[in-house]
């Protein structure tokens, strides 16, 4: 069995064989042409296939771009070891502002209104928000096109300009630390200890696609978290489990979590 036939097995019982299939596709076509290939912006979990794939291709480098320093969503670009030249990411950064004295805006408003102009999520990097405003990191080739459509987010009106990316403020997040004890290392028993919900709410949210595992979707309540994972839902931010300390006299299990707020 070849390397490619490995990785996409792998990657398919997760449901992300046509991600894996695309970079894939990328790497291999930089073995062609010697040069280097820029993706689409990719996620965390994106990301580390990305990596598996380069571990394979000893000939090949793998190099990251976001926008700036600290970027989540970034894109990625195999680059030949034979390539002399400088790469080109193509990124742009959007500043979309409203009246913050008579809307609020979210962060899933702004994506939902990228979706409404059938923007695809891939082309579309770190969305800041910054009270009455928004910086946007996005694909250069749909900068004008967004700056020319988009003209409201939900009720509110809005105005866009192009900024540089040295403009790009780093996202600033705060940590709440939740020290806790557990009945068990199932997702929704640790996601509903971080998120501060019960336990079958948590487990409804699962069932409806609202819950993440490292970035990737929660198939399942009785996944078993292990720690460093990180837990998102949608709507709540996210929470990385940081310590698992092991079982209480009561036969708990104790656990430190940092919830990003």
């Amino acid at each position: 069995m070849s390397d490619r036939e490995k990785i996409l097995r792998y990657y398919r019982t997760s449901g992300e064989d046509q991600l894996a299939v695309k970079l894939l596709d990328a790497a291999d076509a930089v073995l062609r042409n010697r040069k280097y290939k820029v993706v689409e912006f990719l996620d965390p979990f994106g990301y580390t296939i990305a990596e598996t794939i380069i571990a394979h291709y000893d000939r090949l480098q793998l190099i990251t771009n976001g926008g700036y320093l600290g970027a989540e969503r970034q894109k990625a670009a195999f680059v030949h070891k034979d390539f002399l030249g400088k790469e080109e990411f193509m990124i742009s950064a959007l500043l979309v502002s409203w009246d913050s004295r008579y809307y609020h805006i979210s962060h899933r408003d702004i994506l939902g209104a990228f979706m409404g102009l059938g923007i695809k999520r891939e082309t579309i990097g770190d969305i800041i928000m910054l009270g009455d405003s928004s910086q946007i990191v996005v694909d250069s080739s749909m900068a004008s096109y967004i700056m020319q459509n988009l003209t409201s987010v939900g009720s509110a009106t809005v105005t866009i300009k192009e900024i540089s990316l040295d403009e790009i403020r780093p996202r600033e997040e705060k940590i709440k630390e939740i020290r806790t004890t557990v009945a068990s290392l199932r997702v929704d028993v640790i996601a509903a200890a971080g998120f501060g919900v019960s336990r079958s709410k948590m487990a409804d949210e699962i069932v409806a696609d609202k819950v993440k595992i490292n970035w990737q979707q929660a198939k399942s309540s009785s996944h078993l978290i292990k720690e460093g994972d990180v837990i998102s839902m949608r709507g709540r931010g996210r929470i990385e489990v940081s310590e698992i300390f092991g079982q209480t006299k009561k036969g708990r299990i104790s656990i430190l979590l940092k919830r990003v707020i």
